[in-house]
């Protein structure tokens, strides 16, 4: 691993403690001075062959005939897909069709799951514009939506501070304080901010790891992340019209592997920084099949 490739991961990781301090300095450095520090995982081992292999499947699926005329459809399916598979890896696994028919969503816990996964899905779209300029703003947004009217008010769409618990429950790897948080999301903010020249999948994946290892709000942070994630991959230009979910996919991989690779991302080593990268491409990959099987569906007049 070469020193450039290894502060990047130092950077980007959030194992490293340093990651937002670093994504910090570089994005307070005045416009395009500063080299993105995101760039150099692009170096690391396997990871510009994701970035490849993604670009190729996204552009085959929007190359679908059924796209000229239907993208709308396509888009509305794979929102639905996606939410239903980011619910899934926060413990509510329902099918399809329950999450398709089901109307409310406030009765149980997995029903709520479920119906933040929905409204988050349905959230992102709307704060496109505003993810550039102020992505902390987003992201309590997102943890608002999340939350809806099941929590305290004094608790949703904040960081939380010290010694407030977080329900979370797929990934139980220690917390980072409060302090520490804050400071890393200022660091994650900055970053995105000023942009960069690494590839979006680099930088949506970065983004939803460190966020899962921040947990930064007391509830629903795999959903949020997983939004940011989907908001990260629009707004680059891969994704435009949002058919290619990436929750189906980490959903598919299962929750075993999803964890797994998660703790890649923590070691901040190379290894595990290009293993979770990889994983997140491979999401990527499922979920435009996902939307092909759509695509080819409707085609025939199946669906």
């Amino acid at each position: 691993m070469s020193s450039a490739s290894a502060s990047a991961a130092s950077s980007a990781s959030s194992a490293s403690g340093s990651a937002s301090g670093s994504a910090s300095g570089s994005a307070s450095a005045s416009s395009g001075a500063a080299a993105d520090p995101l760039a150099p995982l692009a170096g690391l081992p396997g990871v510009a062959e994701s970035v490849d292999s993604v670009r190729k499947a996204v552009d085959r699926v929007y190359g679908h005939r059924v796209m000229r005329r239907r993208a709308g459809e396509i888009t509305s399916e794979a929102a639905l897909r996606g939410a239903r598979g980011s619910a899934a890896l926060s413990g509510a696994d329902w099918a399809l069709e329950e999450v398709r028919r089901r109307t409310d969503f406030g009765s149980e816990p997995q029903a709520r799951t479920v119906g933040a996964a929905l409204r988050l899905t349905a959230e992102a779209g709307q704060l496109l514009s505003i993810w550039r300029q102020s992505p902390l703003r987003v992201l309590a947004r997102l943890h608002l939506v999340a939350s809806g009217s099941t929590a305290d008010g004094d608790v949703v769409g904040r960081p939380r501070l010290a010694g407030e618990p977080v329900d979370e429950p797929l990934i139980d790897l220690p917390l980072p304080d409060a302090q520490e948080v804050a400071g890393r999301l200022d660091g994650l903010s900055r970053l995105i901010i000023a942009g960069g020249s690494a590839p979006a999948l680099i930088t949506a994946a970065v983004v939803h790891g460190e966020l899962l290892a921040l947990r930064p709000f007391g509830s629903y942070n795999g959903l949020v992340a997983r939004t940011a994630e989907r908001i990260v991959l629009i707004n680059s230009g891969l994704d435009p019209k949002a058919i290619c979910p990436a929750e189906v996919g980490h959903a598919e991989q299962g929750r075993e592997a999803y964890v797994e690779a998660f703790e890649g991302y923590v070691s901040g080593t190379a290894e595990g920084m290009s293993a979770w990268i990889a994983h997140c491409g491979r999401a990527i990959e499922l979920g435009v099949r996902e939307s092909t099987a759509v695509c080819e569906a409707l085609q025939r007049g199946a669906a």
